[in-house]
């Protein structure tokens, strides 16, 4: 029986069977690709560890050869230290050598020289007995002249303060000083329409001499009028702080001397009142900064008044300072502390004691050793103020501030003396056209105080406190 195979079975089982194969060879290729893949990893990693072998051992070549470098130069410097070691050492052994030869050669001078001594110490013993008791004789005549001549300077001394207070007194005890000042900035403000009166900036104002103030009264239509003005002392533009101050020292002694003593500026807003008192820097900057030639009175005072201090024996003065701001005819004391011990100005009553003098009660008085303190106080209290702007300023102050340092001596020889006090107005004007109305009324009250008559002062026997 024949045999019947189908061809296309047969040619389906080749396809299957060569399918089969290709799937297989397909897997290897991809199992060699991926091997291959590995492979070129590895090898990028071997040729990256080479690259990096091959840098760390060129580093490591050029650091050797850096370092052999450096021990090369290390030995040519410590061969020429050597050689400079060694002729240090060769100089120093011929010092030496000189050295000894000196000492030998200073001995032998030195023995000379004992001997010498010996002998004019020998030589001498016999004038030294006199010799001492001359000059015992003379020590003795030097301390008994030394002793007199203190006793004539304690005299001198009390003369001079009998003098000086005579002279202040032949001034007057109120003594009235001008000051005008220069023209500055503000004066050349316009506060009339043109043409309507005269510039408001033209001076008319002038310090003539050192004790006379002329006044160019200027009115439309009509000559010109001059009014003179005569005072104590008179301070034109020119004149420095000092200049100022050298006028009110001599009370300063007065002061220390027993007597009271007051100066108040007096004067219309910006005539120049804060600048001659305080002096022209901010009061934060007068402790140190502040050039002591811009200073005015009353730090000038009171560095004066503290030398004044120390010429006297130690501890023999003490000082306390006050300060009242006089607002709306009310009294405050700027010192005053209230309840949780801060500072805050509270208003004090002004009694009449039974001497007919004026006291403000419950003052507060801060002790001070120094001008300093005296200045940082006074900084510390001026900020409250009632102040209001001007034109002029913008811190004008709408109150009168009253400074007082009162000085107290331990001294048992301490004379206070009473009366009123030694008066010194300083009148502050303006030079201009424009404030000539405030400056004749303030050369007008000057005039006046020179007119009022005081009596003198009264010795009294209690302890030095002056004001």
């Amino acid at each position: 029986m024949p045999l019947f195979i189908n061809r296309d079975q047969i040619f389906a089982h080749q396809v299957h069977l060569l399918e089969h194969k290709l799937r297989s060879k397909e897997e290897r290729i991809l199992e060699l690709e991926t091997e291959n893949a590995i492979l070129h990893l590895r090898l990028a990693e071997c040729l990256g560890k080479l690259r990096r072998d091959h840098e760390e051992e060129t580093k490591a070549i050029n650091h050797h050869q850096h370092k052999k470098n450096a021990q090369e130069i290390t030995r040519t410097t410590l061969a020429k230290l050597l050689s400079g070691v060694q002729a240090v050492k060769q100089d120093l052994s011929e010092v030496f050598a000189v050295y000894v030869s000196f000492a030998t050669e200073l001995e032998e001078q030195s023995k000379q020289l004992l001997e010498k001594v010996g002998q004019a110490g020998s030589t001498l013993n016999g004038h030294c007995a006199d010799e001492v008791q001359n000059l015992q004789t003379r020590v003795a005549a030097l301390e008994l002249s030394l002793e007199e001549e203190r006793e004539q300077c304690r005299a001198e001394r009390q003369r001079r303060k009998e003098l000086h207070n005579t002279v202040v007194e032949l001034r007057g005890n109120i003594r009235v000083h001008c000051r005008v000042r220069p023209v500055l900035p503000f004066d050349h403000f316009q506060s009339y329409p043109c043409g309507s009166r005269p510039a408001s900036s033209e001076e008319v104002v002038y310090a003539i001499s050192d004790d006379t103030v002329m006044v160019n009264c200027i009115k439309t239509g009509t000559p010109v009028q001059n009014k003179m003005f005569e005072f104590e002392r008179v301070h034109g533009p020119e004149d420095s702080q000092q200049a100022v101050f050298d006028e009110v020292k001599p009370l300063l002694t007065s002061l220390l001397d027993g007597y009271n003593v007051c100066i108040m500026a007096y004067g219309q807003t910006g005539s120049g009142k804060t600048h001659t008192m305080m002096g022209s820097q901010p009061l934060e900057e007068h402790s140190e900064t502040q050039q002591e030639t811009q200073q005015g009175i009353i730090p000038k005072a009171a560095a004066e008044l503290f030398r004044l201090i120390s010429e006297k024996p130690a501890e023999s003065h003490t000082v306390e300072v006050s300060v009242m701001e006089v607002f709306n005819n009310e009294v405050f004391d700027l010192l005053a502390r209230d309840e949780h011990g801060n500072v805050a100005g509270q208003r004090r009553d002004v009694i009449t004691t039974s001497s007919g003098t004026s006291q403000v009660t419950s003052l507060t008085y801060e002790p001070v050793s120094n001008a300093s303190e005296v200045m940082q106080i006074i900084c510390s209290v001026v900020k409250r103020r009632a102040h209001c702007p001007t034109l002029i300023h913008a811190d004008s102050s709408r109150s009168h501030l009253i400074v007082t340092l009162t000085i107290s001596s331990k001294s048992p020889n301490a004379v206070a003396l009473g009366g009123d006090a030694k008066l010194l107005v300083m009148l502050c004007v303006s030079p201009t056209q424009r404030f000539i109305t405030e400056s004749l009324q303030s050369l007008g009250l000057g005039t006046r105080a020179r007119q009022v008559q005081k009596d003198p002062p009264r010795r009294k026997n209690n302890t030095l406190k002056v004001k």
